[in-house]
């Protein structure tokens, strides 16, 4: 079924899941096309954005944003159009991003919505390396990792829209880049494509050797958005005063039980205090809400310059939305991962 103008497709949470999300967990239903009021525009989704955060939104653990309840429609951004409005900075045809979520129409009282004008030439883009990825990678990597030239800088999901735009980001500022991905044609990809120094395939059963053999200065910035096994390789090669944002641990979100093997803890607090390491987490609108304004003139600038690529997986179709989720914690998408929901 396509978007018409008559029904708004939701795909809500049918039930929490319990370790990897499952086609279960999720629902299509068909609701009215709401009426905006006094105060607030209608909506109509374009471009839907897939992102690993959207794990955690589905478990009722305590975190940073409230749980998407059981029987609402999933939480997602999206690039929009305003079909009606009754807001004085928006009008109709304005193509807009905002969190509209995993449905077809939604109500908006122009609260964290970002106006693109008329006639955006990449719309879906908004979504990627000038949205919320971009903008994770550009204020992680610059505020907190802070490189400098001549630093080596790690990053795992390396073809990932966060992972590749902080690689770039790293290769402008001068630093040597060592990539981690899943396989080889996106190691490939990360090293011909993107310009990363080296990339390194983090299914070889020699993985943590090849790093350490691709870190000969060791670790001065490493980008964390994996966790798990990546990590306990990364942790010896840290160099004294290393730096660490932390954006997100993608190898545990479908965890049901801590990992097995001995307790890592004490490696990992005797490396910060000896080391005099810095890690630091964040959540990109609260962290840094000023700093946006900044990056998207940088990235506009960089991308005009040539100096920054952009891979982009569009999936058609909304219906489709639960199994390119799905896949994506899997590590199966290649570049950013979007739903074409509508022309």
């Amino acid at each position: 079924m396509t978007q018409t103008a008559e029904v708004n497709r939701q795909i809500v949470l049918a039930e929490r899941p319990v370790g990897a999300p499952t086609p279960q967990n999720f629902r299509l239903e068909e609701a009215g096309i709401p009426t905006p009021g006094e105060g607030e525009m209608l909506l109509r989704t374009v471009y839907l954005s897939l992102d690993p955060y959207m794990r955690g939104r589905m478990s009722d653990a305590k975190s940073y944003a409230d749980p998407t309840q059981i029987g609402d429609p999933m939480t997602g951004g999206t690039v929009s159009v305003v079909v009606k409005s009754n807001l004085k900075n928006f009008s109709e045809g304005d193509w807009v991003v905002n969190m509209g979520g995993w449905q077809d129409y939604h109500i908006s009282k122009g609260d964290m919505v970002f106006n693109l004008g008329k006639e955006p030439t990449m719309p879906s883009w908004a979504l990627g390396v000038l949205g919320m990825p971009g903008f994770t990678a550009y204020a992680g990597l610059l505020e907190i990792g802070q490189p400098k030239e001549g630093e080596t800088i790690a990053v795992a999901a390396a073809t990932g829209p966060v992972g590749a735009t902080v690689g770039q980001i790293g290769k402008i500022k001068g630093c040597r880049v060592v990539g981690i991905a899943g396989g080889e044609e996106k190691c490939k990809h990360a090293v011909e494509n993107l310009g990363f120094d080296v990339c390194l395939d983090r299914n070889s059963p020699t993985f943590a050797k090849d790093l350490k053999e691709a870190c000969p200065k060791g670790i001065d910035v490493y980008f964390e958005n994996v966790g798990g096994a990546i990590f306990d390789a990364v942790l010896p090669l840290l160099n004294p005063h290393a730096r660490i944002p932390l954006c997100g641990l993608i190898s545990q979100y479908n965890a049901t039980s801590l990992p097995e093997g001995p307790d890592r803890t004490g490696a990992l607090m005797g490396a910060l205090l000896v080391k005099k390491i810095r890690m630091q987490g964040f959540i990109i609108f609260d962290s840094f809400p000023n700093l946006y304004p900044k990056f998207a003139a940088d990235m506009q600038q960089w991308i005009a310059e040539g100096k920054m690529k952009y891979r982009e997986q569009v999936v058609e179709g909304l219906e489709n939305a639960h199994e390119a989720f799905i896949g994506l914690l899997e590590g199966k998408n290649f570049g950013k991962l979007v739903v074409k929901v509508a022309d």
